[in-house]
């Protein structure tokens, strides 16, 4: 099967090659598709012994008190938000390459992490013929993804051959795996809530009341001003998720507050929070934003498709926590906060003037396995 997957691939990336090109000159992909597709400034790994793999910015950030462990080590990615964040944790970051160049680019490691869903065939395949133990971490299959799954079983039961170990985050996770072929399986929990990121610069709260909207995605902030009515002691802080959209976002928040007579400020100008309307246009801050919340919206979840986000990061500092429906990608991280309200955008407003309770972590997770399971490999 191998040789039959590794024929369409080539074959995929013979008649995509154009298109793939064309499309590196977008601002969002002008690294990451000349390294991946083109192996652009994208050399083999420096010697490591831990070879890490993440998809973007939000898994590369869990991943980092994980990799802190270890010495000898080499991460790659997949976007470039990822490649940066990455890059700062670890000096031998690298794009994860097209799975056509994986044969002769991948070079062995003791072990391989694999984190959450980035199940690429020739990535586990070239790792176990080149020696490497092959673990995958934090492993799940939200609902909608599961009925994606089972349409192409026989390739997931052919895949999951070349892992030795999976550490899931649920039992209904490891039922689901199961069903998929995976072999061994070890429930652990979701290690975003055994290594909760830490507060990277302390900001002075506010004598107001924060709002934050949080990780929004196209269409949700309209949406959710639509139905704020903000207090003369409130402060509202809006959080878009992809950096491409600050600007699109800061169009939106300036004509919000100059509708309202508000104050606004972009926070990469004034790196402080003093304006009634702030735009957080950069990255890293989201958790230093969440320590002094009162009360945080979280997006991701008010439009269909993208599946929520994870609750965890602000639930360690207790705000008051309103969620849109749309959360299948985040069920199990949900079903480890009290007190999250889940709401129409509609009914945001109503939630805030409420005495509604604050959230926080009801179910802690372990780490310990997956570190003992790395440090007995090297």
């Amino acid at each position: 099967m191998i040789i039959i997957y590794y024929f369409l691939a080539s074959i995929l990336y013979f008649f995509g090659a154009i298109f793939l090109l064309l499309l590196s000159f977008k601002k969002k992909y002008h690294r990451s598709i000349p390294a991946r597709f083109f192996l652009f400034n994208n050399p083999k790994f420096k010697d490591a012994d831990v070879h890490f793999h993440a998809c973007s910015f939000g898994e590369v950030q869990a991943l980092k008190p994980l990799m802190q462990k270890f010495d000898s080590k080499g991460l790659s990615v997949v976007t470039n938000t990822g490649f940066e964040a990455a890059s700062k944790i670890c000096s031998n970051t690298r794009f994860l390459p097209f799975e056509i160049f994986l044969p002769f680019w991948l070079k062995k490691s003791k072990i391989l992490v694999i984190f959450e869903a980035e199940l690429w065939l020739m990535l586990v395949f070239m790792a176990k013929l080149k020696g490497s133990r092959v673990i995958l971490i934090n492993a799940r299959i939200s609902d909608r993804s599961y009925k994606s799954y089972l349409k192409f079983g026989f390739f997931y039961r052919y895949l999951f051959k070349f892992i030795d170990k999976i550490y899931a985050q649920s039992e209904l996770d490891k039922e689901r795996l199961k069903t998929l072929g995976a072999g061994e399986i070890e429930v652990v929990g979701n290690i975003k809530a055994a290594f909760l990121p830490s507060v990277s610069r302390v900001y002075e709260k506010p004598k107001a009341r924060v709002i934050v909207l949080a990780s929004t995605h196209a269409g949700e902030e309209e949406m959710i001003l639509d139905n704020l009515n903000l207090k003369e002691n409130d402060l509202l802080i809006i959080a878009p998720r992809h950096p491409e959209r600050f600007a699109e976002v800061e169009k939106l928040a300036s004509e919000y507050a100059k509708k309202h007579d508000f104050s606004f400020a972009k926070f990469s100008q004034t790196h402080k929070f003093e304006a009634k309307v702030n735009l957080l246009d950069a990255l890293g801050e989201l958790v230093n934003v969440y320590a002094i919340s009162d009360i945080v919206v979280l997006g991701g979840s008010f439009v269909p498709n993208i599946g929520g986000h994870n609750p965890i990061e602000c639930a360690q500092f207790n705000p008051v926590i309103i969620s849109g429906e749309f959360i299948f990608n985040q069920k199990a991280l949900f079903g480890l906060v009290e007190n999250i309200y889940i709401a129409k955008a509609s009914k945001i407003g109503d939630i805030i003037d409420s005495d509604a309770k604050k959230s926080k972590i009801a179910v802690q997770a372990s780490a310990d396995a997956i570190i003992e399971d790395i440090r007995s490999t090297l």
